[in-house]
């Protein structure tokens, strides 16, 4: 077997790393991005620190559904001021050039992930008799809740846009959601176009890698035409 010449490896291992970015920027662009959890808002189902891996191609082929868990830009300045970054200007510029890659996950610094609630057309109110939140009339079962806490401390009614989504943290009593911001431009309501992709697995730390639920409840509410 002819072993390839010292000169064509040097010419060639270019090639395949820039070949290997490019690969890495589409899959993140287009198919799947990855971020990690910096507060407990949707405890017990995402923990503080967890990776996660986020759908972005299903936003081309299908409409977001209720109890879909999904990453979305901060709507309304719903986080305050960005962060600045920490650290030299040399870690800080590979850092972020490991992120735009896709090696390291996005620290989601000015990005939310929430568990869709409500889709245009819906009402959602809290709460029924028994204490649940309703969605168009049906009273939903929630399992995904914080364990202790309530569907929702305040109560409230509201009717989703259509091109929006209405979206609720599963740690209810420590998630500054859709209910906290209804004074913002769009009434706490998160447009389509701000969402960035459904989180479809937590693949970090691996003891804890797990598919994420859909609230089954909330796909018994009847799909609008």
């Amino acid at each position: 077997m002819r072993l390839p010449k010292k000169g064509s490896l040097f010419r060639e291992v270019p090639i395949i790393v820039v070949a290997a970015l490019v690969v890495s920027i589409f899959v993140k662009t287009f198919l799947i991005h990855f971020f990690y959890i910096p507060s407990g808002s949707m405890e017990n189902t995402l923990k503080v620190g967890d990776r996660i891996a986020v759908n972005k191609l299903a936003n081309y082929f299908s409409d977001i559904k209720r109890g879909e868990v999904v990453v979305f830009k901060d709507p309304a300045k719903w986080l305050g001021q960005a962060p600045g970054e920490t650290g030299s200007k040399t870690v800080v510029a590979i850092k972020n050039a490991l992120v735009t890659v896709g090696i390291l996950p996005d620290p989601a610094k000015q990005y939310l992930i929430k568990r869709v609630i409500g889709v245009g057309g819906d009402t959602v109110i809290c709460c029924d008799a028994k204490g649940h939140l309703t969605v168009d009339g049906i009273s939903i079962n929630e399992p995904y809740i914080f364990k202790g806490d309530k569907p929702s401390d305040s109560t409230f009614k509201v009717i989703v846009p259509k091109g929006f989504i209405w979206v609720m943290g599963d740690h209810r009593g420590a998630s500054a959601d859709s209910r906290f911001h209804t004074d913002d431009i769009h009434h706490g309501m998160v447009p389509l176009g701000d969402v960035v992709g459904r989180a479809f697995a937590t693949v970090w730390p691996i003891k804890d890698t797990k598919f994420l639920s859909v609230g089954d409840e909330l796909s018994k509410v009847a799909v609008k035409k």
